[in-house]
């Protein structure tokens, strides 16, 4: 029940970016469904290949390299899925942001801080 409430927020933050940022499109709620799972698979396997290949430059960021790399895969999603489109680097950079912050701030209000810990 917990990872589906999860899910839902994570579709839910995502259906609210396009109103946010202009550049990111987003057909349906449905969609966005697809999407938090697609988003949610290249977190798990991609992400922690690209973090490993990327770990001089992250330490020489002082870790502000991994916010490429989330940009990157947001925008990635948007070229796997129809329906889900991401207009640029920097859409993609301050959308896969607000995305976070929205789910987040939606998981405190659901789940009562939980989540947090």
């Amino acid at each position: 029940m917990r990872l589906l409430l999860i899910w839902l927020i994570n579709a839910l933050a995502l259906f609210l970016l396009p109103y946010i940022i202009p550049s990111i499109q987003l057909r349906s709620f449905g969609t966005a469904l697809m999407v938090a799972v697609i988003l949610g698979l290249i977190n798990a396997v991609l992400r922690p290949i690209l973090v490993i290949l990327t770990l001089p430059v992250t330490v020489l960021t002082l870790g502000l390299f991994i916010l490429v790399i989330n940009a990157l895969l947001f925008q990635l999603a948007g070229h796997i899925l129809k329906g889900f489109e991401v207009g640029g680097f920097w859409p993609a950079f301050f959308g896969s942001i607000l995305y976070s912050v929205i789910s987040w701030i939606l998981s405190a209000l659901v789940f009562g801080g939980d989540r947090l810990r």
